[in-house]
This record gives C-alpha cells, sequence and structure tokens, in this order.
C-alpha cells in the first residue's frame, strides 16, 4: 500500500536573493528552495498559513506538484528569525522512493524506569537518531524501552531495539538516557560567632574592653581603690 504524505502547496517563484525574499515575507509568504543532487533548484513560495499547518502535522516526507508532475520532498534546513523565532526561510530535498535517504528521527520512551519509581531521576542525553531508510519507512519516532533502566545506570543507542524498515547511523555507544540519585541539599553552614575571654576565663561582652571594670553584682561589695588603701 501506497503511504500517504502531508500535501505541501507550492508555487514557483522566479525573483530571488533578499530583496525578493523580503517582498514574499511582507506578502505574508514564505521563500524557500527545492533541489536534488545533480539537478538544477527550483525557487518556490509557500504561504505561510498553509505551510505551518503542515508542518505541525508531524511529517517527516512531504507531497508537493511541481509544473504537473508529482514530487516527494524532506525538509533539509529550517531558517527562523532570530528575534521573532519565525520561519524565514526553507530548503526542501527531493526524495525518490526508491532511493534511501538519511533523516533525524525523534525518540521515544516505553515503559517505566525502574530507578525512576525508587526516587532517582531521570536524564535524557539523546533526543533523536539519525536513521537510512526508503521514504516510505520513515518512522515518526524511535522507541526505547526503559523499563530495566536502574539507578545509577544508563542506556545506549545500542540499546534500541533493531528493525527491518530502517538502520541507525548514529553511534551506539552514545548514552541515550540515564538514571542518578537526586541531589542532597546541602545545609547551610553556621559560622560560630568568636567569644573573647578575659584573664580569668569569663566572656567579655560585646563593646566591653579588657580591663574594664565589672558591674558589680547585687549582694557583693564594691572593689576599694587601691588609692585609699594607701591612706
Amino acid at each position: 500500500m501506497t503511504p500517504q504524505y502531508e500535501y505541501l502547496e507550492t508555487l514557483k517563484r522566479t525573483a530571488s536573493g533578499s530583496k525578493g525574499a523580503k517582498a514574499l515575507r511582507q506578502e505574508g509568504k514564505i521563500p524557500g528552495v527545492f533541489y536534488y543532487k545533480g539537478e538544477e533548484s527550483i525557487y518556490l513560495s509557500f504561504d505561510k498559513k498553509t505551510l505551518l499547518k503542515s508542518l505541525h502535522m508531524g511529517g517527516h516526507i512531504f507531497e508537493l506538484e511541481l509544473d504537473g508532475n508529482k514530487q516527494y520532498a524532506m525538509i533539509k534546513e529550517v531558517q527562523y528569525h532570530p528575534i521573532t523565532d519565525e520561519i524565514i526561510h526553507i530548503d526542501l530535498m527531493r526524495v525518490r522512493r526508491e532511493e534511501k535517504i538519511t533523516i533525524s528521527v525523534p525518540i521515544a520512551f516505553v515503559g517505566e524506569s525502574i530507578g525512576v519509581e525508587e526516587g532517582g531521576v531521570m536524564m535524557q542525553s539523546l533526543t533523536s537518531l539519525e536513521v537510512s531508510c526508503l521514504p516510505e519507512n520513515v518512522p515518526e519516532q524511535v522507541t526505547m524501552d526503559i523499563t530495566e533502566l536502574e539507578m545509577n545506570s544508563s542506556l545506549t543507542v545500542a540499546d534500541i531495539a533493531v528493525s527491518k524498515e530502517f538502520d541507525i547511523l548514529t553511534s551506539n555507544d552514545l548514552t541515550v538516557v540515564s538514571v542518578q540519585p537526586p541531589k542532597e541539599e546541602e545545609e547551610p553552614v553556621v559560622e560560630e560567632e568568636e567569644v573573647l575571654l578575659d584573664e580569668e576565663g569569663v566572656p567579655i561582652e560585646e563593646g566591653e574592653e579588657e580591663g574594664d571594670e565589672k558591674p558589680v553584682a547585687e549582694g557583693e561589695d564594691a572593689p576599694q581603690d587601691k588609692e585609699a588603701d594607701s591612706e
């Protein structure tokens, strides 16, 4: 059965360069280019709303019509405005149904990790994979079972189940996900206040200097002045 691809409405454009692209954007269109190795590039424009709707469908391969002929293409690059983050240009590469393509596909996890259930924190290091396959076999995502992922353990690309429909090109040694113990919050260090002692080992209160007369406690006699004793 022939797979159904999202249709991408396109219009040919003759003007190229920054001025032509700017004029298209002011009309609510997005400039783009359609190319294939060894063939001349075709300059296109897309209705902004229609393009965004098609992209949000999540497909990887799109169907378009050029000069009355049905073509298939994959997105190779999308350029965004540095401030508004809006799409300002899109590159499409032609694909042939009988030729394998290389494409990036997101990774999706299946199951509940043992380590996470024990209180660990899951950390994902890799979010997508490079795969090679025929256009009709491009997966929406590559699934990875994390059920047996324990605390202080990790899974690599080599742990992903092999499929007959595509080949994984990403290095098998790369870590995809790991589970680590939660970080313990460090208790604030309270600095002990330095206590000054006099010659007799009695704490000296703030504002009081060593050698000052100490207040007379109730029931004690005031010390006699040395000069008075000599009289």
